[in-house]
């Protein structure tokens, strides 16, 4: 029997949408060839289709020979205005030439795709398919809502296996990790992914042609001039050992920094993945500038800069303004690098560039809480570049809906305290056990209707923001506290004073305890 084999430039492995409604699953060659017909990528699991995006990319820049360091800036955006302005897509040869350079199988026995084969023998124990497969409870953790547990574990599809693949170079865990010996030094502590607890925004034009393109992270002086290789492009596999190197553009940027090293082991067949090496790729993290991600400077004040965490609960309205101010180094906040060069771009694709959002909800550690997708509207219209008072505004209600939904917080909290304290006394004389539901009732139901308030806002720039804002926190608050203020005379008082608070009236004296 042959050994198994999966070459994923050839076998239909990642789904998209096709312009015509059609759902197909194509090969990365496939995929490519048919770029300026499909509309999106269609994976199931956004932190895969965020990382694939980097992957495709870095693909996409050498078959364009966008990657060349000596292009000037202008030369290079014309070249890519040029590219976008073909309607047959990527040339064909460029594409095949390059997929018959490397290897793409997942399951070849020198250089699989994104693995590292000396994990046989390196490593003392394998991880478990229920450790690849993000979502599945392994080791000790407990079955709670899955039918899958170690003593039992189920083989996973290889194509599937190729999304928690990606998952785990760009967002794996840090901490303990299966146990690797190289040169007699055993290695048991894995760095976390360079996504890990983050948020991607990614152009997304009328065709995945498009979408690649607007992709592309410009070239600029302060990449070091060292030859850029993708993991897949590398002569020899990566030294453990060796001290990191600086990062280069653009392929070891979006395909390079991984921390984890992962090898599958395939069913005899090579249609599923019934186990898997998972442990560390290097003792040190490659830090480099993500250009799909949102940056903010440390509280430190050192100049650092570090990406915005995903937030399950946090609506993509409220990171707008930070993709449509365009900033300064010096700026609190710098929307991702990718966007700097979008207003380069044909007119009618900037008219209707859209914005995918992609977040992995995580613990820095290894706690996953969830994963999300979002699209925004055509936003460039927006962008300071071209409507800077409409960027402005949008900053505005964005600040503002947050510094009153701060308060709300703080106010209402103030209110609980206030009516379960007995009198002159500074702390209740029971722990206040609904002091937390009462809060999160008002946060819960005040940033859903702050959404509606934004986008009136929007749309009517006569009203203050902030007065907006105030008055629907105020009904919010009014709503979660009836039940209570209908039975104590304490807590009228304490929510009008809350309310006073939200307002911007002052807080009325406490009168003295006599």
């Amino acid at each position: 029997m042959p050994a198994p084999s999966y070459p994923i430039d050839k076998e239909p492995c990642i789904p998209v949408l096709f312009l015509d409604g059609r759902h197909q699953y194509l090969g990365l060659r496939e995929l490519l060839l048919h770029a300026h017909d499909i509309e999106d990528l269609a994976l199931p699991l956004p932190p895969a289709a965020s990382g694939l995006l980097r992957v495709l990319t870095a693909i996409v820049a050498r078959i364009t020979e966008l990657d060349d360091p000596e292009m000037s800036a202008g030369a290079w955006a014309a070249c890519r205005r040029a590219l976008l302005e073909q309607p047959h897509g990527f040339d064909a040869d460029a594409i095949h030439a390059y997929f018959d350079r490397y290897t793409w199988d997942l399951f070849d026995p020198v250089r699989p795709f994104l693995q590292d084969p000396r994990l046989r023998t390196q490593c003392t124990a394998r991880a478990g398919v229920n450790k690849l497969v993000f979502g599945r409870p392994e080791g000790n953790n407990l079955a709670w809502l899955s039918p899958h547990t170690d003593t039992s574990p189920h083989p996973v599809p290889t194509e599937q296996a190729l999304w928690h693949l990606l998952i785990h170079h760009y967002y794996g865990g840090a901490g303990t990790c299966s146990v690797r010996t190289v040169a007699g030094r055993s290695l048991s502590k894995a760095k976390s992914g360079p996504l890990r607890s983050s948020v991607s925004f990614h152009p997304l034009g009328r065709t995945l042609y498009e979408t690649l393109l607007a992709h592309l992270p410009k070239p600029a002086d302060h990449w070091p001039e060292a030859a850029d290789r993708c993991p897949w492009e590398e002569p020899e596999l990566p030294d453990p050992l060796a001290p990191p190197s600086p990062v280069t553009w653009p392929g070891q940027l979006l395909t390079g920094r991984s921390n984890h090293a992962l090898l599958l082991i395939p069913s005899a067949d090579g249609r599923q993945v019934t186990d898997a090496y998972v442990t560390t790729a290097r003792d040190t993290k490659l830090p480099a500038l993500d250009p799909y991600l949102i940056h903010e400077a440390t509280a430190r004040g050192t100049g650092e800069r570090i990406p915005r965490e995903a937030d399950a609960d946090k609506a993509l309205w409220r990171d707008l303004d930070a993709l449509c101010l365009a900033g300064d180094e010096d700026a609190a906040v710098q929307r991702p690098d990718a966007f700097t060069t979008l207003n380069d771009l044909p007119a009618g694709l900037r008219a209707q560039l859209r914005v995918r959002v992609h977040g992995f909800d995580q613990e820095g550690w290894t706690r996953n809480r969830t994963w999300y997708t979002a699209l925004t509207p055509p936003i460039w219209p927006w962008t300071q570049e071209h409507d800077p008072g409409m960027a402005e505004r949008i900053a505005e209600c964005r600040t503002a809906a947050e510094a009153v939904g701060a308060l709300l917080e703080e106010v209402s909290k103030d209110a609980w305290r206030t009516i379960t304290t007995p009198s002159g006394g500074s702390r209740p004389a029971r722990a206040p056990k609904r002091l937390p539901l009462w809060t999160k009732h008002t946060s819960t139901s005040y940033w859903p209707r702050a959404e509606r308030v934004f986008w009136h806002l929007l749309d009517h720039p006569e009203p203050d923001a902030r007065t907006a804002f105030a008055t629907e926190a105020v009904a919010v608050l009014r709503e979660v506290t009836r039940p209570v203020v209908a039975r104590h005379f304490p807590a009228a008082r304490a929510v009008a004073q809350a309310v006073s608070t939200l307002l911007g009236a002052p807080r009325p004296r406490r009168r003295s305890a006599r």
